[in-house]
């Protein structure tokens, strides 16, 4: 049932995962502030991922909570009793979760939207939570949960307010000025099931260098990769810039502002990349729904997709021919 708009003063928005799941509510948030216009939103979301959502426009507050961290009582407390001082009047749970139904309850928000699943009782307004099907895109799926509370928009474009100062910034801090173009690459995942062979992409590096002249190749990836990354990149030529676990989330967004496209798995990035307007090649499996492009693929136009069953199958030759396409060559 549509909530009363005039009643609906103080929004929480709760996205507590990974940056590229985040990063897929911009469209249900845009929902959120367009319909309940006078209220502010504030959203819950890991630490890792707070830059990013300061410079989503709707939000005017952050909490900052790691939805895969084991926090002791007193923080639990804390931030309970923080729920309650802000007097919610609407939580929204974008990511199924038993902590947040249980805390939205306790902190007395009455009108409490999520996903009927992990203490899903706990919610006074439930979707059943068929996002495994892959029948849609998490974009969909997401504007589909706001729609409980009567959100809806025709803007459903992902977008991140990112100023010029600090697309230069990046970009001189990184060493990345010059006359040439960038193409991004991004070999990581974090699921060894969506992983394109990383051999292939350090032929794909080579070959990119080889035969695009004009463009400097740059690795992407998080700390988390920097081990892997320097050992499978290194002594390499210059052409072939190694920033991985070298830049913030923001600095990553400035550095796939300038490029003119990102490859790339199923990662944050592509969703990264999608939101200041990259085209994206990305390289998917086909064969599980609720991993494949259908759900998970770059959002928006522009973008190419390469999916077969075996990652392995997908074929460096094939991600070149592709690149050229989106090139424009």
């Amino acid at each position: 049932m549509p909530l009363a708009k005039e009643k609906i003063k103080r929004i929480l928005v709760v996205r507590n995962d990974r940056f590229g799941e985040f990063l897929l509510n911009i469209p249900a948030i845009r929902a959120l502030k367009e319909v309940f216009s006078s209220a502010a939103i504030c959203a819950a979301v890991n630490p890792d991922v707070a830059s990013l959502a300061a410079r989503v426009p709707y939000i005017g507050e952050i909490i900052e909570w790691a939805g895969s961290a084991r926090h002791t009582a007193g923080e639990k407390l804390r931030l309970l009793k923080r729920l309650k001082e802000k007097r919610f009047d609407l939580s929204v749970i974008l990511n199924p979760s038993k902590e947040f139904h249980i805390y939205s309850f306790l902190a007395g928000i009455p009108c409490r939207v999520g996903y009927d699943r992990k203490w899903g009782f706990l919610l006074t307004h439930r979707l059943r939570d068929e996002k495994s099907a892959g029948k849609k895109h998490e974009v969909e799926y997401n504007l589909d949960l706001v729609g409980l509370a009567g959100a809806k928009t025709a803007d459903k474009r992902l977008s991140l307010t990112l100023e010029n100062d600090i697309i230069i910034n990046s970009i001189r801090e990184l060493s990345l000025e010059g006359p040439e173009r960038l193409i991004a690459l991004h070999p990581w995942t974090s699921d060894s099931i969506k992983q394109w062979p990383l051999e292939n992409f350090l032929l794909l590096a080579k070959y990119l260098s080889s035969r695009f002249g004009s463009f400097k190749i740059v690795i992407i990836g998080g700390k988390e990769n920097l081990k892997r990354s320097s050992a499978l990149f290194s002594g390499l030529n210059d052409n072939i810039v190694n920033l991985t676990g070298k830049t913030s989330l923001v600095q990553l967004a400035a550095v796939l502002k300038k490029c003119s496209l990102l490859i790339s798995g199923d990662s944050g990035p592509v969703h990264l990349a999608a939101a200041v307007g990259t085209p994206v090649l990305a390289i998917f499996r086909n064969d599980i729904p609720g991993k494949s492009p259908q759900r998970w693929g770059p959002w928006g136009q522009g973008h190419f997709i390469l999916a077969k069953a075996d990652l392995s199958a997908i074929t460096v030759e094939e991600v070149l021919e592709k690149s050229e396409e989106a090139l424009g060559r």
